[in-house]
């Protein structure tokens, strides 16, 4: 059995430099530390990047509840450019379905302005996780 620990903390997730605040039953926080190596061309931080933080907050938070969730869509707008230092995902379950839960999912930077907003839905299996080490 796959634990959320697992999901969240893979070697993608550890190589973007992306790391667990907390995690309760649908939420979680997690935050990336934007270095140069996440800048695009433009001297700020990459859109992919910020996607796969907020990705990553959605999967913990409905991930949460014990059961493997797969995202079904997402859709992210970006406002404001991420500059290097820590940027934080919040995600809050907004509609707990049985089989199709809603996220919304908050990136902010350090000073707590807003940077991008995704709202994802996903498919809860009926798989069920460990969440040893992090509840």
């Amino acid at each position: 059995m796959k634990t959320l620990k697992m999901m969240i903390e893979d070697d993608f997730a550890t190589s973007m430099g992306i790391e667990v605040v907390t995690i309760c039953s649908g939420y979680a926080k997690l935050r990336m530390k934007v270095t140069e190596k996440h800048l695009n061309a433009g001297g700020v931080c990459h859109g992919g990047a910020i996607f796969t933080l907020a990705d990553l907050a959605f999967a913990a938070a409905v991930d949460s509840h014990l059961k493997l969730t797969l995202s079904l869509n997402a859709m992210i707008t970006y406002l404001k450019a991420a500059k290097p230092g820590y940027v934080y995902a919040e995600a809050v379950e907004v509609s707990n379905h049985e089989k199709i839960p809603y996220v919304e999912v908050s990136v902010r930077d350090e000073a707590g302005e807003l940077i991008a907003r995704l709202i994802s839905s996903g498919y809860r299996k009926r798989e069920d996780m460990d969440v040893s080490g992090l509840m």
